[in-house]
């Protein structure tokens, strides 16, 4: 499908559609919603999806009633597919059931503005699109009516929507089918005449509902981006350097190039490339290379070398204020008894299911892009410099992602599929290995997080410090972002406890690794040391940990009551012998969590029983994808707390696949028991903030059960017999 002039109109264009396939005969443009002014993007070369992101069209209804949501967000399994056509399906009065979805091109329409750009992440989607689609759905329920009064002559205010049809008092009704290529030519209401539902009128937001993107996994018809298949495909495996950040300086390709299939070998921005028939083709003839790498200034660095810059760091850089209540400094001088401690975590791998992938076709004048990402700006602009083209001419197809967790918001994977596209004139599906995939990550930065706290003489807490160092991954990802330490202490931000005296610093240091954004991104690392210290703080004040929180939570009942709950839950204070309770608390992604851990230890090892989690995430749209997200990311933090680690030596990553980098199997998997809190509140994040509390809460429940505080991770590093 070509792309259209920005001057298109959308009658014109639905006119088009219409007449192509029966399919679009309307089309609803919406504002921006404050989304800054931004280049029009062409439409998706979606393989028979009529798409215009000039029209920032969100909606299609067809003469047979089926009804096409655009998703601006990518579905890597969290939801997205299922609860965004959810709101816009309540103010449109249609059922799931008549709804397809399809994936949003580039589009001005379809930019986060939360996130700055068309970007999946931060657990902000349902936040993002909460009033925006509803008021889509309520858009084009009154156009639908409008376009029923004008042809029964009768006054709109008469009539209503039910059920996919328009409907008079006196036995008239039409299908949306029927009324929607009138509707399409009726004016489109302003956003600021429209009253949505409330709360009590919902038929389908709070209620759990099949999710649109299950039959097709399990059929098998869901397309991943290694699914992607175009006649006269080839297929790339890729060579990196060893050495982080190596180039290569010498190449000889003659063994491979003679290999069956084998149809280029090439240098790219980012490796060398091989272009087969298939990939096992591609991948021996990779290993027929002889390449001379040039390590670079990364060959001498190791982990116990990160470490160490950064212990240097610490005590030489006082940092950048992120937060400053009272004085602490003074108030630590002052405090009855004092307590320090330093906390540490590692390097991590994101470890997606799939392994990074793209699939691009380059022609003269276009560039369609087949990809997994969560970023498609990015997309775009990386794909259109690798195949010397202008932005426009690149047309992002969003795949379904195997696995984001932060990972797919980089596109480093890209570049190297189009150049190599370009290069033999055919479309390339790039495909990484495992192997590839676990030791050229963009992994989760490593910390350094010193904390003090001053209790006054009555056990009362003064005072708390914390001065965290490491890289920034906003200063990689967005060196124009004037705040470099937004990535890294964004739960030690939000701190809920009520202390007059607090501050919090950030000393930046690089390490020459590049890091990147890893679910719940700085909320883990915040938690494990906020949360651990503060069991540490409660034992020096002779008080249980959960009586010293809630004693500090007096201006915060909405935190007060998920810790409650979560302690009730559990049994907090009568575990069965043998067994131990943490807990922890936290907000992030303007949602509160409470997590207890119930754990054993026997001769040295671990088990962890049952993880109980009270959420509190404002108002839900599908409380069963809640629910799921919620477990997700305990099983998520789980691996992570207990196994996670990537380690360095002469600047190599030594974990290779999953033998080495361990993740939770099914037969470890704890008990896990979610509640889901009612709330009023507006709708918070449930991709991410599950994952940080589990840490601190194992941590706390092995203290409870050995008496000794584990301040590094991976909690498999520590001998607990």
């Amino acid at each position: 499908m070509s792309a259209k002039s920005p001057d298109e109109s959308r009658r014109d264009f639905c006119r088009r559609t219409a007449a192509a396939g029966g399919g679009l005969v309307l089309a609803l443009t919406l504002p921006a919603f404050g989304a800054k002014p931004r280049s029009r993007a062409p439409a998706a070369a979606a393989r028979g999806a009529e798409v215009s992101s000039q029209l920032n069209a969100w909606l299609k209804i067809a003469p047979d009633n089926s009804i096409t949501v655009i998703v601006d967000r990518s579905e890597m399994g969290q939801g997205v597919y299922t609860s965004l056509p959810m709101l816009l399906a309540e103010e449109l009065e249609v059922d799931l059931t008549n709804i397809r979805v399809i994936s949003a091109p580039v589009g001005e329409a379809y930019v986060n503005v939360g996130n700055g750009g068309q970007i999946t992440g931060t657990s902000n989607s349902v936040q993002d699109a909460w009033d925006r689609l509803r008021t889509a759905g309520a858009q084009a329920r009154l156009m639908l009516i409008a376009a029923a009064a004008k042809s029964w002559h009768v006054d709109p205010a008469q009539c209503r929507a039910e059920n996919g049809a328009v409907l008079y008092p006196h036995r008239k009704s039409l299908s949306y089918g029927e009324l929607a290529a009138a509707a399409a030519r009726m004016p489109v209401p302003d956003p600021k005449t429209i009253t949505l539902k409330p709360k009590a009128q919902f038929r389908l937001i709070g209620k759990s509902q099949p999710r649109l993107d299950s039959p097709g996994k399990v059929d098998g018809s869901a397309e991943f981006g290694l699914d992607v298949k175009l006649p006269g495909m080839l297929y790339a495996a890729i060579a990196q350097s060893p050495v982080l950040g190596g180039q290569a300086t010498a190449i000889d390709s003659a063994a491979a190039e003679r290999m069956p299939g084998v149809h280029r070998v090439l240098a790219t921005s980012s490796g060398v490339v091989v272009v087969a028939d298939h990939f096992w083709q591609a991948l021996k003839a990779r290993e027929a290379l002889r390449i001379t790498w040039n390590p670079g200034a990364n060959q001498r660095l190791d982990t116990a070398a990160i470490r160490a810059l950064l212990e240097k760091t610490a005590a030489a850089n006082p940092g950048l204020s992120a937060r400053h209540d009272g004085d602490a400094a003074a108030a630590l001088k002052g405090a009855k008894r004092t307590l320090s401690a330093v906390y540490e975590v590692p390097l991590l791998a994101h470890a997606t299911m799939e392994p990074m992938n793209c699939t691009a076709d380059v022609k003269p004048d276009r560039c369609d892009l087949y990809v997994g990402t969560q970023s498609q700006q990015s997309a775009q602009a990386v794909a259109a410099t690798a195949a010397g083209l202008a932005p426009e001419k690149v047309n992002v197809v969003t795949t379904l992602l195997g696995g984001g967790f932060g990972r797919r918001l980089d596109v480093d994977f890209i570049p190297a599929a189009v150049e190599a596209s370009k290069a033999v004139g055919a479309p390339v599906k790039l495909v990484w290995t495992r192997e590839d995939d676990m030791m050229h990550d963009t992994f989760r930065p490593p910390a350094r997080e010193e904390v003090s706290a001053g209790l006054d003489a009555a056990g009362r807490l003064v005072a708390w410090k914390l001065h965290i160092t490491g890289p920034s991954i906003t200063a990689r990802a967005a060196p124009s972002v004037t705040d470099p330490f937004d990535s890294v202490v964004e739960y030690a931000l939000a701190y809920p406890y009520g202390v007059p005296n607090f501050a919090l610093s950030f000393a930046r240091q690089e390490i020459g690794v590049d890091v990147g954004y890893m679910r719940s991104v700085s909320h883990a690392p915040n938690c494990f040391v906020i949360e651990s210290f503060m069991d540490e703080v409660a034992a020096a004040a002779g008080v249980n940990p959960l009586d010293y929180r809630l004693g500090l939570l007096q201006a915060k009942p909405r935190h007060a009551r998920v810790l409650k709950l979560a302690a009730e839950r559990a049994g907090w204070g009568h575990a069965m012998p043998g067994r131990f309770h943490g807990i922890a608390l936290m907000e992030g992604y303007a949602t509160c969590l409470a997590q207890v851990a119930e754990i054993s230890i026997a001769h040295g090892a671990l088990k962890v029983h049952k993880i109980t989690c009270v959420v509190d995430c404002g108002q839900m749209i599908n409380p069963r994808i809640v629910e799921s997200q919620i477990e997700s990311g305990i099983v998520f933090g789980l691996s992570a707390a207990l196994w996670g680690e990537i380690t360095l030596d002469g600047g190599r990553v030594q974990q290779r696949n999953f033998n080495t980098y361990r993740i939770l199997r099914s037969n470890e998997l704890p008990e896990l028991d979610v509640h889901l809190a009612p709330s009023d509140e507006p709708p918070g994040g449930i991709g991410e903030p599950a994952v940080p509390l589990v840490a601190p809460a194992i941590c706390n429940a092995i203290f409870a059960a050995t008496g000794k505080r584990l301040r590094s991770l991976p909690i498999a590093a520590h001998a607990l017999a």
